[in-house]
């Protein structure tokens, strides 16, 4: 799939590079990543993002250019969806405004909305694919390329802490620092620049937790009531799930976040074999083997309920 990506950059000059609504390390590093390239390259491009880039991010070169309204009618040559699993979380609008659309993702069961369809679900990021192209097309790697894809890749990776730190991951990882990437820089900007609101919202989540009789599962959860109490956004809660898969013998957790008052996102990490993704898209959600969502309709307690029989569903069966 990559000789025909190298073809439309060859053949283009116009690029939309766009990636999943709410984006976290890998979705905001890849897209830059690719945009910084091809503006390397002469190419014209605009970085698209429903939601933008979470301020965490804004130690990425290119940050400040990412938009989060349609470009006025603009047609590009070209739209890169990046690490998105569907086109509907990046933008349906996209499709209609460009003359070939390329979907690159390792998300598994990711939507085949492309012209071209490049989906590696063994790939640790969606960076490590963007590198393989910019590998392919003897673009040299400038640091703010660098930067960009390393950071992709510790945060899709959890530090490397994660079952997908493969390989390729510390291959490309020691690549980006021979190039002159700072590891601390990077770590500093992610993990120890935090806006107080956010841990404001941590303080009033923490008392939120529960953890299963069974010990296996445990849940953290977030209100509207507690982002109006704390003044934090949706993207402060990033992470919060980390707190619940910490514990001791938690195999599943779970991170309740409302998003109206109707309706929450779920999200799950697991642990070792057990497959959340599957579980996920049972829901009608998606994502990895170890890292999924969903989301449900109903108050937290109902919403906890529903959601704590899946998940007890999925470790009897495991027995």
């Amino acid at each position: 799939m990559i000789e025909p990506i190298l073809q439309l950059i060859q053949q283009s000059q116009t690029f939309l590079v766009a990636s999943h609504e709410n984006p976290d390390g890998d979705a905001i590093g890849s897209t830059l990543a690719l945009t910084n390239m091809l503006r390397e390259m002469g190419k014209d491009v605009v970085a698209y993002n429903h939601d933008r880039a979470p301020l965490e991010y804004a130690f990425l070169p290119g940050y400040a250019s990412v938009v989060n309204q349609p470009v006025n009618a603009q047609v590009f040559d070209v739209a890169f969806v990046l690490d998105a699993g569907e086109l509907k979380r990046a933008g349906s609008w996209i499709k209609e405004r460009c003359r070939k659309l390329v979907n690159i993702d390792h998300h598994p069961c990711s939507e085949d909305f492309g012209d071209i369809y490049y989906v590696d679900t063994e790939a640790c990021a969606t960076g490590v694919m963007i590198h393989r192209i910019l590998q392919a097309a003897r673009h040299a790697l400038s640091l703010d390329v660098a930067t960009c894809i390393y950071t992709a890749i510790l945060a899709d990776t959890g530090s490397f802490r994660y079952s997908n730190a493969n390989p390729e991951a510390f291959r490309v990882a020691a690549e980006m620092i021979e190039i002159g990437v700072d590891p601390w820089s990077i770590a500093s900007g992610l993990y120890e620049s935090q806006e107080k609101e956010r841990l404001c919202l941590l303080a009033m989540a923490l008392p939120s937790l529960q953890v299963s009789a069974c010990g296996r599962y445990a849940s953290l959860a977030v209100t509207l009531d507690m982002y109006d109490k704390s003044g934090a956004r949706e993207e402060h809660t990033d992470r919060f799930i980390n707190y619940p898969r910490s514990i001791r013998g938690v195999e599943v957790a779970i991170f309740f976040r409302q998003l109206d008052q109707k309706n929450f996102k779920v999200g799950f990490r697991s642990k070792g074999n057990i497959d959340v993704g599957a579980l996920a898209r049972a829901m009608h959600g998606g994502g990895h083997h170890n890292a999924a969502g969903a989301t449900a309709a109903g108050d937290l307690e109902t919403v906890r309920r529903w959601v704590y029989d899946k998940v007890s569903q999925l470790l009897a069966d495991l027995k």
